[in-house]
């Protein structure tokens, strides 16, 4: 193909070194086939050298006198839960912080909601605290614009404001741990952390920034002994929460959908179970499922993406559009007849759920529920599908998959309609005292102690 064809057509916009393949159906089959048959075992990663334990680097840099480790201690009640290689990885279960996703805020509110909802089901103390910004990785990856200075600050400027938090409420620094909510931002962080354990360049620029924001403590940078997902937490909350389920599940065919930058992006830190699929895949949202008691059917295009890809959503929406349906919703509804798919992801979510609108224009209708992993909990534990778990913001129709969980979708949509007359009446309801979110702005009311000596955070 020529320039000019490249210029006309879908490529356009990649620059000049994106050419079509041209690969004949037979040969691109061939071309995956690769994956397809040994991807799924952990064995390929296993038999390669082992690679460090960037937690290694940490102590040791703490140890100079370089930086400070913020540990998960007692007060975040640690689980412990296995890796790729069978480290040991500490899940804090109490006292979080939330980092919440700037994408699930914006298409899927009832993403944190769920999340929320479940830590208040079962007595978990956290802070959802308006001081914290985005990652900026999906700045960085859409349009290749930031760097890595850049987003090594913002991540360690992000996880210093969850240890000084708790000082707006005359606690110990470090008693809240950050829970990242987007799977970006997890993978991004992690990225960043080994950047930054590796290069004396790049702790210095950083230093300088935070030294500037007044994010350093004792002059040191504070790295965190973990970066945790919250589907990490479900998973090890994954029993605790069966014992508070309310509705039966087991009737249900669930699909999963592992996202890249959880579990592709640093993947020796990621969980993996040996009682979840013989261990060969990452446990979370498959252990999660099972144990609410859902049949988990495998499909055969599992490892792909799930198209958003981030570069081409932009450049080229409509391969995003076709790669979701053609490679992930028809092969769920086809092959595994799954009643819903499961993802633990932002862009995930986004990508499969609202578009497959665009499948009417071309006779590709699958209508196959998409869902986060804590959206379903929510659920088996009673939220409700409106209020709390928010089905409604969803493109993909759900009322057949409730229907099949026994939940009376037409009763729950006159009671949602009920309350949004509240709303509208200014009798809101929230899932916390909202003086809770804010340590610094209108509504906050400092502690007796701090008020009093005058202290300031």
């Amino acid at each position: 193909m020529d320039n000019s064809d490249t210029e006309n057509t879908a490529y356009k916009g990649f620059g000049s070194d994106w050419k079509p393949s041209n690969l004949t159906p037979d040969e691109a089959q061939q071309a995956t086939s690769w994956v397809e048959a040994r991807i799924n075992k952990r064995s390929m990663l296993t038999k390669k050298d082992r690679v460090e334990d960037i937690r290694d680097a940490m102590w040791q840099l703490e140890k100079d006198g370089e930086i400070l480790v913020h540990r998960v201690d007692e007060r975040h009640a640690p689980v412990m839960a296995k890796t790729l290689y069978g480290w040991d990885k500490k899940i804090p279960t109490n006292n979080l912080w939330h980092h919440k996703s700037c994408g699930q805020c914006g298409n899927i509110p009832g993403y944190p909601s769920s999340v929320m909802w479940l830590m208040n089901e079962m007595g978990i103390n956290y802070l959802d605290e308006t001081d914290q910004t985005s990652c900026t990785a999906w700045n960085y990856h859409g349009s290749g614009i930031g760097n890595v200075v850049s987003l090594a600050a913002v991540f360690l400027r992000n996880f210093h404001q969850a240890y000084v938090s708790a000082k707006a409420q005359g606690l110990d620094m470090g008693t809240y741990y950050p829970l990242v909510h987007c799977g970006t931002s997890f993978g991004n962080y992690k990225e960043m952390r080994i950047f930054l354990m590796h290069s004396a360049e790049l702790r210095e620029e950083v230093k300088k920034i935070l030294g500037k924001l007044g994010r350093l403590v004792d002059g040191k940078l504070l790295i965190p002994e973990e970066i945790v997902h919250y589907s990490e937490w479900l998973h090890v909350m994954r029993h605790r929460m069966q014992e508070r389920q309310k509705i039966d599940v087991s009737g249900v065919r669930a699909t999963i959908h592992p996202a890249c930058h959880v579990y592709k992006m640093v993947p020796e830190d990621v969980i993996y179970d040996d009682t979840v699929l013989n261990g060969d895949r990452v446990a979370v949202s498959t252990g999660l499922m099972e144990t609410l008691g859902a049949e988990v059917v495998d499909y055969s295009t599992w490892y792909d993406c799930c198209g958003f890809g981030f570069r081409h959503i932009i450049g080229e929406r409509e391969f995003t559009r076709s790669f979701a349906i053609d490679r992930k919703i028809k092969v769920a509804v086809e092959e595994a007849q799954a009643d819903v798919m499961i993802g633990h992801d932002t862009g995930c979510i986004t990508t499969l759920d609202k578009n497959q609108w665009i499948g009417k224009a071309v006779d590709k209708v699958y209508a196959l529920p998409i869902m986060a992993d804590c959206q379903f909990a929510a659920l088996a534990l009673g939220a409700h599908p409106y209020k709390l778990a928010q089905l409604h913001w969803h493109a993909s129709p759900f009322e057949q998959l409730l229907e099949k969980l026994g939940i009376d979708w037409e009763k729950a949509k006159a009671e949602f309609e009920s309350y949004l007359e509240e709303v509208k009446a200014g009798r809101i309801e929230t899932l916390y005292d909202p003086k809770r979110a804010i340590t610094s702005g209108p509504g906050y009311v400092k502690p007796k102690a701090l008020a009093a000596s005058g202290g300031d955070e």
